[in-house]
């Protein structure tokens, strides 16, 4: 099978496609001939080694897919050869891939590949975020920044489908009208310049109850002194640029909260959770209460365009590498 492969980190040109063995599928374990593959910002940075965790050479890049099962190992009943499913898993620039069953489950018929391999990283980071660490209540509003991308489209979503009211916050026109689109209520642009006035108007004078934020910009501190009383600031990564400082007396000053969100540590931690909350993400896509955003699609043969793409933060919706050809 083809895969995308790199024996070192240096670069980008590092990758190139060949020819590996084609995995199989263990105890335990489903083998999924992959249709797409997400490609997120974290992706291209691992696949650089600019992550906290250096991933092992050599690497393929990858960890959102979608695609039928082509096998499934012992023990495994809830999907079988044939079922079109999305998952996250490692490896995922490849025409097979596999992955652990629990964290397998099968594709709504509302959402296509694309939008099967937009899910899982995005909605589930969103999930723990808002409904685990933010506690969101119905009623509340909720800022999200970066609305237009990956993580923050996801936010959006996921904040409307708990019943809060959202505010997209994001830095160009094109973008804000994405997220409004797209399921946000209200949008507010970037531009620092009276930019808390403006907030305070959108939310009768009370700020936001809860901030998602994968971010962490120049608005990080500003947008924490906005918070209404029992605020919850959710950080959930740093593309803004340097990483922001906080007085701490701030959290005194308004009962707040900041609250770190850190997907990869939920994952090992927590899976069962984790696990639940892909399993609701496909309930609320069967209902029509959540759908993925795609970006930009890109053919297999051009990874690194899609991983360029994806780490720029430019585009909006999530960035898809077409593996199939289809």
């Amino acid at each position: 099978m083809k895969a995308a492969v790199a024996d070192s980190l240096e670069s980008l040109e590092s990758y190139s496609l060949k020819e590996v063995e084609m995995p199989g599928a263990g105890p335990g374990q489903v083998l999924i001939r992959v249709m797409a593959c997400g490609v997120g910002y974290v992706d291209s940075l691992v696949a650089l080694g600019r992550y906290q965790v250096k991933p092992p050479v050599p690497h393929t890049p990858g960890q959102e897919v979608a695609g039928t099962v082509e096998a499934v190992g012992e023990g495994v009943s809830h999907v079988a050869p044939g079922d079109r499913v999305m998952t996250m898993t490692a490896k995922g620039f490849a025409e097979f891939a596999v992955a652990a069953a629990p964290m397998v489950v099968k594709l709504p018929e509302a959402l296509s590949f694309a939008e099967g391999a937009s899910l899982p990283l995005n909605y589930i980071t969103a999930m723990h975020a808002l409904k685990d660490r933010g506690a969101v209540a119905e009623g509340e509003t909720v800022l999200v920044f970066g609305a237009a991308g990956g993580v923050g489209s996801a936010g959006v979503q996921v904040a409307k489908a708990l019943g809060a009211r959202v505010i997209a916050a994001a830095s160009t026109e094109e973008k804000r009208a994405f997220a409004l689109a797209h399921g946000a209520d209200l949008a507010i642009d970037t531009s620092p310049e009276g930019w808390r006035d403006r907030l305070k108007e959108l939310t009768g004078g009370k700020g936001p109850n809860v901030i998602l934020d994968p971010v962490c910009g120049p608005l990080f501190e500003p947008a924490f002194r906005s918070l209404a009383w029992r605020g919850r600031h959710l950080v959930v990564g740093f593309v803004g640029g340097p990483i922001p400082a906080l007085p701490s007396n701030l959290t005194l000053m308004k009962g707040a909260a900041l609250l770190g969100v850190d997907v990869r540590q939920y994952l090992q931690y927590e899976t069962k959770r984790a696990i639940g909350d892909l399993h609701q993400l496909a309930t609320w896509a069967s209902e029509g209460k959540i759908k993925p955003p795609v970006g930009a699609v890109y053919p297999f043969e051009q990874f690194g365009e899609a991983m360029v793409s994806a780490l720029s933060g430019q585009g909006t919706g999530k960035v898809v590498l077409d593996i199939s050809g289809s």
